[in-house]
């Protein structure tokens, strides 16, 4: 079954604050999908003082990442709002997967990114017009949106699968174009991520310097 294709449309990717309680939580326990809609808590997570600079400057560079030109030239990400939106959301989940073994200083501020992250969403879907009624509707759905693309892109990596990581990311980027492009450059270099994170110092993670291999043409 395809991947749902996100429905939120945010005012602007940069300006992403997203706030969603214990999804790290809910995280390795990946068949634990209901729980995820039911996490959200929105305004009751207090952003610790300390780690506040440490959190903008990793969102920062994450998000950095995200819009680095080669991956919108030459490996097929949609040059659109939606497509800057999948590409973070793919940027955070690599995140995610590197702190989920990291110390308690490094996951609470994986928690805080995706904290900021989902707030943000609250704040855009507000901004455009929905009301306060409908805002927890829209944002459990989105909830699960995002959680799909977790689950799916985490079995292509666990399992070293780049044609199951590819396919994922074809439904997710290009969900309504039949001639959409393969994507297997993408996963290819998201996997490159994933190993380069691995082996990043956990001095680095809890820092906010955590830093994610360029883009760019391989030799």
């Amino acid at each position: 079954m395809a991947d749902p294709p996100l429905q939120f449309v945010p005012a602007s990717v940069n300006q992403l604050r997203l706030s969603c309680n214990n999804v790290m939580g809910a995280y390795p326990s990946i068949s634990s999908k209901p729980r995820l809609a039911f996490v959200m808590i929105f305004g009751l997570f207090k952003r610790k003082s300390g780690n506040i600079a440490i959190v903008e400057r990793q969102y920062a560079l994450l998000t950095e990442a995200a819009r680095q030109p080669f991956l919108y030239s030459d490996l097929d990400v949609p040059d659109t709002v939606m497509g800057r939106f999948e590409m973070l959301s793919a940027m955070l989940i690599l995140y995610f997967r590197r702190t989920r073994s990291s110390a308690r200083t490094g996951q609470e501020i994986a928690q805080e990114i995706v904290d900021a992250f989902f707030e943000d969403v609250d704040h855009s879907i507000r901004e455009l017009g929905i009301g306060d009624a409908g805002v927890p509707k829209k944002m459990k759905k989105l909830a699960g949106m995002f959680y799909g693309r977790l689950e799916s892109y985490a079995a292509a990596l666990d399992s070293g699968d780049c044609q199951a990581l590819a396919a994922a990311l074809r439904r997710n980027f290009h969900p309504e174009r039949e001639d959409a492009p393969s994507m297997a450059g993408l996963a290819a270099y998201l996997f490159l991520v994933e190993e380069a994170l691995s082996g990043t110092p956990e001095d680095a993670v809890e820092v906010g310097q955590l830093r994610i291999p360029p883009a760019g043409p391989r030799a």
